[in-house]
């Protein structure tokens, strides 16, 4: 991906979002009720980048999927760009695990597929669809079905689908968790420069804390279920970020340790015994 824009630059042009004490409670077959998220307050302003990480089963999908509007807080405040959230937001993108993308489709296709369900004009959006494909690498793909990709190419296939609209939100849960190393660490750097460039605000779910740290302005620690903050962390670190540099930056190696040494407290990583 090639973009010269920095975000301060491009300026930012994505929505706020407030969490104000949410609680989520799910009921089971028996009738108990299991509380995923508790009493969850945040603020995220306009154009920033949050990283949300912690251990499996602690409510981050949940609140990813509130935040979409996917689903709902049994209790508490939840505002984009100002306004309650009440279904899914029209500012808001959404990339998961799985790519999702349509196989009778081609990839173009599937870009354009949120263009087609909003009944905007289908055809003025074919060269800024054109264009993502080509700055995630995939420029002559477009005529190509899903199968023909690999997991990395249906995988940016799938986040050029999500900001074809230029979102103000775009939602991201652990989209890179299923690659492989090297396709891994480009997809970082390529959602780096898409964010850089579109200047948008990010909620990025993971479990890799040195992606968390690599990408986000602040990283967000999720205690072990039901979900509370442990940890709000700035991470100080100048953009563009480059990924063999930074793990060599002070800054970046003292925000692991901080996110593992919270883990370590909660039990959720353990130090070698010698």
């Amino acid at each position: 991906m090639t973009s010269e824009l920095t975000r301060d630059q491009a300026g930012p042009t994505g929505v706020s979002v407030r969490l104000g004490a949410v609680v989520k409670e799910f009921e089971t077959e028996t009738g108990e009720l299991i509380r995923a998220l508790d009493g969850l307050s945040l603020d995220v302003a306009a154009g920033e980048f949050i990283a949300i990480v912690g251990p499996s089963g602690c409510g981050k999908s949940t609140l990813l999927n509130i935040l979409a509007g996917l689903d709902r807080a049994s209790t508490g405040l939840v505002e984009i760009g100002g306004a309650p959230a009440r279904g899914p937001h029209p500012e808001a993108g959404v990339v998961f695990q799985s790519d999702y993308l349509l196989p009778w489709r081609s990839v173009l296709d599937n870009v354009l597929l949120p263009i087609e369900i909003k009944g905007l004009d289908r055809k003025a959006h074919v060269p800024a669809a054109e264009q993502l494909l080509a700055d995630v690498g995939l420029a002559g793909f477009g005529a190509k079905k899903p199968s023909e990709l690999s997991g990395g190419m249906r995988q940016r296939a799938g986040i050029c689908r999500a900001i074809i609209q230029k979102p103000g939100l775009l939602l991201m849960d652990e989209p890179f968790g299923a690659l492989d190393a090297l396709t891994r660490e480009q997809m970082i750097i390529d959602l780096q420069a898409l964010w850089l460039r579109l200047g948008n605000t990010v909620i990025f779910i993971t479990h890799g804390i040195d992606e968390a740290v690599f990408l986000a302005d602040r990283v967000i620690v999720l205690s072990p279920r039901p979900g509370r903050i442990d940890l709000d962390l700035k991470v100080d670190m100048a953009r563009p970020r480059q990924w063999a540099e930074a793990h060599a930056d002070p800054e970046f190696q003292r925000c692991i340790g901080e996110v593992r040494r919270c883990f370590e407290r909660r039990g959720v990583l353990h130090r070698a015994q010698g």
